[in-house]
């Protein structure tokens, strides 16, 4: 799988669950009220069961998914 398929898979995850994830511009979408908790953990199981492999807790924070790009930078990372 090539990066841009990649990014079009997450894409296609952050619309589903909530497609202002795409919109946004910023560099912290829980504290600016883009995404809640019950959303990053609905973001974890969707990228856990799609891309075959486990975020482990220690990933589970803010600073991998602030944005769009965080996200795809910690997949891109867990992927290897």
């Amino acid at each position: 799988m090539n990066e841009k398929e990649m990014i079009d898979i997450i894409n296609e995850i952050l619309e589903d669950i909530n497609e202002d994830i795409l919109l946004y511009e910023g560099n912290n979408m829980m504290e600016d009220g883009i995404i809640d908790s019950f959303e990053l953990i609905r973001i974890v199981n969707e990228l856990e069961e799609t891309f075959k492999f486990e975020i482990d807790a220690k990933y589970i924070s803010e600073g991998y998914f602030n944005s769009k790009e965080s996200i795809y930078k910690l997949v891109k990372m867990l992927s290897l």
